[in-house]
């Protein structure tokens, strides 16, 4: 034993080199995801499915039978044609509230059924008389989708209103000008822009559902459970099978040694996950339901869900930290936080992220949760609004953890690379600090 003073540890550089390298690329890496993915959403959007839906009846105008909703409709879905920021997709006012209950769409634009009528009426008697019906776009919201990406399908929509507004203005216009028809001032300043624009919630959400972003923080809730769990839980195993020391307050316990393979120290854990996976996602539905009263419906269900959650997300992060040791928690924070928040698509659509981030997002297991979580909690747990994926990526997750996590302890087992040598082993003690 050295009587070396123990502060002098502090001149060794590589204690410094070290850790400032594994900090200095941690607080590097949280920014660049963090930032870099949420930085500019308008610049890098692509194709964000917005509804496109006229329900035009249409009407004779000048004699001639007219559909000014299919115009106006066709005109918006052509003038994107030469971009990609919005993905404008025509569809009838059935398949449109399908699609926004089921979180597909961000937002719709819709022509109602007397629009053509409504317009024609303007150049009409009852424009002359200064009792002109002003007609109307409607533009639908849908914050259950994502509160940021709603907010841009409703810009966009309010846009190509107004385009439009601007559009039949200049047709009436030349109508009342060629007709040499006497119109009021109101009557000449309601033709340079006619159609009023109504804005309502296409989706409409209860008022416990966090603006649409309680699915998120619930799924956030289930990974941050179960990466710290696995944490927790390999700690714990390692000192029942007197492997490490367990520091209580003043007092240091070591158990006596057991010795066991690299495999069953992991399926120790596992086991010991999977069964307090119960217990953590009864009582994180419990306080998110029960103490906080979220909005929830299929509780059964969603517990269910929640409970397999933790479990896989708990069985990976044991993988990784039975492969790579003390590192595995450095790349289970990376994996299942720093690489996952931003990638969710629950705050920022992924539709309005960089194309490397999109990439990751097909895989990261925090944006198939919050669809499946979003689709118990919004759209009646429909199986396609994102139940089915979640589901499958749970069980393509638990395949990839199992196969990776045991696959290589075996391999260390196989090698002969105990987790102590013999020389090392320690003796049983319960000694005071």
């Amino acid at each position: 034993m050295s009587n070396a003073h123990p502060f002098r540890v502090l001149r060794a550089k590589r204690l410094w080199t070290v850790n400032g390298v594994i900090v200095g690329f941690v607080a590097l890496l949280f920014t660049v995801f963090y930032v870099g993915a949420n930085i500019d959403p308008a610049g890098h959007l692509h194709k964000l499915p917005v509804g496109l839906v006229s329900a035009d009846e249409g009407s004779k105008v000048g004699g001639k039978q007219t559909d000014l909703g299919a115009q106006i409709t066709q005109s918006i879905k052509k003038s994107s044609q030469g971009g990609d920021r919005i993905d404008w997709k025509l569809m009838d006012e059935e398949e449109m509230k399908e699609e926004l209950g089921k979180g597909k769409l961000f937002g719709a634009l819709v022509v109602p059924r007397d629009f053509t009528a409504t317009v024609a009426a303007l150049t009409g008697p009852g424009m002359v008389a200064g009792k002109p019906v002003r007609p109307t776009l409607t533009v639908l919201t849908n914050q259950s989708a994502g509160s940021v990406g709603s907010s841009m399908a409703r810009q966009a929509t309010t846009t190509a209103a107004q385009s439009a507004s601007a559009q039949v203005g200049e047709q009436l216009t030349a109508q009342a000008e060629a007709a040499q028809a006497q119109l009021p001032a109101a009557a000449r300043l309601l033709l340079a822009d006619p159609v009023g624009v109504q804005i309502e919630d296409g989706h409409p959400l209860d008022s416990h559902s966090g603006l649409g972003l309680s699915a998120f923080y619930y799924s956030l809730v289930l990974v941050v459970c179960g990466m710290l769990a696995a944490n927790v839980i390999s700690g714990q195993v390692d000192h029942a099978l007197g492997y490490t020391h367990s520091d209580m307050g003043p007092l240091r316990v070591h158990n006596p040694l057991l010795r066991a393979t690299r495999v069953q120290t992991l399926a120790i854990s596992s086991t010991l996950m999977i069964g307090l996976s119960l217990l953590m996602g009864s009582l994180a539905l419990a306080g998110a339901v029960g103490i906080m009263g979220m909005d929830a419906s299929h509780l059964p269900l969603l517990w269910l869900f929640s409970v397999c959650t933790i479990a896989v997300v708990g069985i990976g992060g044991l993988g990784l930290l039975a492969v790579f040791g003390t590192p595995g928690m450095l790349f289970i924070t990376i994996f299942y936080i720093a690489m996952a928040v931003p990638t969710s698509g629950a705050t920022v659509p992924l539709q309005a992220l960089p194309g490397f981030y999109r990439a990751l997002g097909e895989f990261e297991p925090l944006r198939q949760v919050t669809g499946a979580v979003r689709s118990i909690l919004y759209y009646d747990a429909q199986a396609d609004a994102g139940l089915t994926r979640g589901w499958v990526m749970l069980g393509v997750g638990l395949a990839v953890a199992g196969l990776f996590g045991f696959g290589v302890t075996r391999f260390y087992d196989r090698k002969g690379l105990h987790r102590i040598p013999a020389d090392e082993e320690p003796q049983p003690l319960l000694a005071r600090a």
